[in-house]
């Protein structure tokens, strides 16, 4: 049950009550939502606003319509215009405390909407070269898209959660190269890793595997016949030592998609420009020397280019380079040709901070691949310093100059590291302090949110052992006279359960999963707000023997924090424990 959503129904419906003409494009801008101030009421909707000026009408006096239609309303005690035509609602207490029925009634799909419609969205997220484990720079990108695919599922979309493997650069020669030293290091060779190979001892288990495959067979081989050889087994040994990172942070793909599939004289990238030379989208020219710093992408040359400035993005893109060989972006366009011929007309792509120049390029390219059928909205998840007591945090690199996941999920474990890298938004740089994620304190938001879990676990089995023979079943819990609900207290924290569903929703649409992360901390922090109240006055304790129908309505509402928690911290893909050590 929305609330927020079951008003802007009623509120869409009274406008077309009152003015027949409104259209559906500006019932579409209609937000009800709660005032910034709560002493201004329960919700507040700017809807006789963006009705008044396409009907020609003075918004207060709209506003005074629509709040007039409410007056005999059982669930509105109140409506009242404020400014330039809000009208303010206060909402009788019924209608909230249906919140916690719809709670027990609905469980864990208690939030879960369609606004996806069954639509079907590809989430692309990590594609982190596969030349090693990874490292702490691809965490937030993966604990991002992973959280926002959670998200868009759990609100109605068919999500494919896809990887992209770069394994067709000149980085995977490199990563063959210096497997064949770990090789050579396998059989007994003193080797030196010279600069610009890999020199993180995770090759070395490669390099004894291929000497106990091969023996000394590779060593009298041209390095040109044995990178062949090696190529693949080394991809697959870092791919596997990849997905086992993704495992400690609880991430999964759908689809691991090789970028190397995309090369050769039939494969997409061929067939795309193909494509794009007979739709006209594509033409042999010269690019304007660029003002400032040069792009190493600009060749003072005839080129094939792509016509990326139809499509809204700055300049026309090359496509194949000098020496005949395609250029990256090349691949990304018949790479998210590739995804809309597979039935994708919305795709998400999550970027680290050095792809912020892509965001325009890969909009051009899939609205032109598309015929502008597809959209793509690419997030950036900007750097993650690590931090402990406020100081940069140097820690063992196991993996030449790089710390990884691996080493971060080791010092704090996977709920930690995925809740705080979720506990701000993905645009924005963030200081990950490993002191501060130990802390049992509010100033530690996992922490926090967690303990209020354990906390509202640990009143029922109080009520359990106080109260011996009463049912604390969930089908009692459902059957509860929640209307001994009436002090504010309760109420609020009732409001504060109520603000679930909105948020998912409006969370799933943005594209912003760190919405959920600060409205569960916002949540626990009623919460736990609610039994400091109780340890004060004894007559706001949840559980009172004395009175087991006031328990049994105060153990629905425990029981609706509880269950909210355990449903925004699953989307997280965070822990609800029952209790804290």
């Amino acid at each position: 049950m929305d609330v927020f959503a079951l008003f802007a129904t009623r509120v869409s419906a009274a406008l077309k009550s009152l003015y027949p003409e409104v259209t559906e494009d500006a019932l579409g801008r209609l937000v009800v939502e709660p005032p910034r101030d709560p002493a201004h009421g329960d919700l507040s909707t700017n809807a006789a606003m963006v009705v008044a000026k396409p009907l020609g009408r003075n918004p207060r006096e709209a506003a005074a319509a629509l709040a007039g239609h409410f007056a005999s309303d059982k669930d509105v005690i109140s409506a009242e215009v404020a400014g330039p035509g809000f009208v303010n609602f206060r909402i009788a207490d019924a209608l909230w405390l249906d919140v916690l029925r719809a709670v027990g009634q609905e469980g864990a799909d208690f939030g879960r909407t369609n606004v996806g419609g069954g639509e079907r969205v590809n989430v692309e997220y990590v594609s982190a070269n596969p030349t090693g484990p990874m490292h702490v720079g691809h965490t937030r990108g993966a604990v991002f898209g992973d959280t926002l695919a959670s998200l868009m599922e759990y609100s109605g979309y068919d999500v494919t959660r896809e990887f992209y493997i770069n394994d067709a650069g000149s980085q995977i020669e490199t990563l063959a190269r210096s497997t064949l030293l770990r090789y050579r290091e396998a059989l007994g060779e003193s080797i030196d890793i010279p600069s610009g190979l890999y020199p993180g001892d995770y090759l070395v288990p490669v390099g004894q595997a291929l000497a106990k495959e091969f023996g000394d067979t590779l060593l009298g081989m041209p390095e040109s016949e044995a990178v062949p050889l090696v190529k693949d087994r080394v991809l697959d040994a870092m791919m596997a030592l990849i997905k086992a990172d993704l495992a400690d942070l609880r991430i999964h793909h759908d689809v691991f998609f090789s970028e190397r599939t995309l090369h050769g004289p039939d494969g997409d990238i061929a067939q795309t420009l193909a494509w794009l030379r007979e739709q006209g989208m594509i033409y042999e020219g010269r690019l304007e020397p660029p003002k400032g710093k040069t792009p190493d992408e600009w060749e003072n040359r005839e080129q094939t280019l792509f016509r990326a400035t139809d499509y809204g993005d700055d300049i026309d893109r090359p496509l194949v380079k000098s020496d005949g060989s395609y250029t990256y972006f090349a691949a990304d366009i018949a790479y998210h040709r590739n995804k809309y011929l597979r039935g994708f007309k919305h795709m998400v792509n999550v970027l680290g901070a050095d792809h912020s120049g892509y965001v325009k390029r890969l909009q051009a390219a899939v609205k032109a691949v598309s015929q502008g059928e597809a959209d793509i909205d690419v997030r950036i998840c900007q750097l993650v310093r690590l931090m402990k007591n406020g100081e940069p945090f140097k820690m063992s690199k196991r993996s030449g100059d790089l710390v990884t996941v691996a080493d971060v999920v080791a010092e704090v474990g996977a709920d930690a590291t995925r809740f705080m890298l979720l506990f701000r938004r993905n645009d924005a740089a963030m200081d990950f302090d490993f002191a501060l994620v130990k802390e049992q304190t509010r100033d530690n938001p996992v922490f926090y949110v967690q303990y209020a879990h354990a906390r509202a676990c640990s009143v029922f089995r109080v009520a359990e052992r106080e109260m011996p023979g009463v049912d604390l079943s969930l089908l009692a819990l459902r059957s509860a006279a929640v209307e001994r609900l009436s002090t504010e207290a309760e109420l609020d924290l009732v409001r504060s359960v109520a603000q679930w569903p909105r948020t998912v929703s409006a969370a799933a649409l943005a594209h912003e999963p760190h919405r959920i992360a600060f409205y569960l901390y916002d949540l626990a922090a009623a919460f736990h707000g609610f039994w400091a109240k109780g340890k004060e006055d004894v007559s706001l304790r949840f559980v009172n023997a004395a009175d087991p129908t006031l328990t049994l309505a105060r153990l629905a509402l425990v029981g609706a924090v509880r269950q909210v928690l355990v449903n925004g911290l699953t989307i997280l893909g965070v822990l609800a424990p029952d209790e804290l050590s």
